[in-house]
């Protein structure tokens, strides 16, 4: 059975989540646990599991899909039923499979921000500008709330923290990148006016590699 349809960044912290209470004794999770322990350690900075409702759909995929089942049901004083999850056999392996996939397989993503890049002639090289300043600052706090954050937990073993320098290096990379393209767009060497994109037949369907063969600037 093909379970690629089944995968998701939240499939995948379920499937992780509950490999870890098998290996380590706890056995079997309830859905909020999850949350918990995904927004304790976090992982909320890189799994979304804000709507529990997303995690309960989730899961239910995945219970469908056979890759997890319901093991027991749990209940406190003055408390509803709870049902508790666990990893099937062939969980265990899909698990594998999608960790090694992931890791190894740049995925194919479609950011809205490089979609919007892609069409900027359609607003002026002023308007961009602004957008990128504001763009840049928000970038500058993320970050300086991301050092914080990794100032706290300073004391944990590195792989324990890999997600968050990885996005940092990310968040840097973009940074740097825009105040580039602000610097190009304050300079006059990156612009475009209505005039030039008319003259070229197809100005906003042209490929970018054509049109820096006909536009000198940047």
């Amino acid at each position: 059975m093909d379970h690629r349809r089944n995968r998701s960044t939240l499939a995948l912290a379920v499937l992780s989540l509950l490999g870890e209470a098998e290996r380590y004794g706890e056995g079997a999770l309830h859905p909020y646990r999850m949350q918990q322990l995904i927004k304790e350690r976090g992982k909320d900075e890189v799994v979304n599991v804000g709507q529990r409702a997303s995690l309960y759909r989730t899961i239910e995929r995945l219970e469908k899909a056979g890759l997890v089942h319901a093991a027991r049901t749990a209940q406190d004083p003055g408390r509803p039923e709870r049902t508790l999850y666990a990893l099937t056999e062939q969980g265990r392996v899909v698990w594998r499979e999608w960790m090694l996939d992931v890791l190894a397989t740049p995925g194919r993503d479609f950011p809205e921000f490089p979609a919007a890049i892609a069409f900027i002639p359609l607003l002026t090289p002023q308007d961009v500008r602004e957008q990128l300043d504001r763009r840049a600052a928000a970038l500058r706090t993320k970050l300086s709330r991301m050092d914080e954050k990794s100032e706290e937990v300073a004391w944990l073993p590195m792989f324990l923290a890999l997600e968050s320098e990885y996005q940092r290096a990310a968040l840097v990379f973009e940074l740097d990148w825009v105040t580039a393209v602000l610097a190009d767009l304050a300079s006059g060497s990156l612009t475009w006016d209505e005039q030039w994109l008319r003259a070229q037949g197809e100005p906003r369907h042209r490929s970018a590699r054509a049109a820096r063969a006909d536009h000198p600037a940047r």
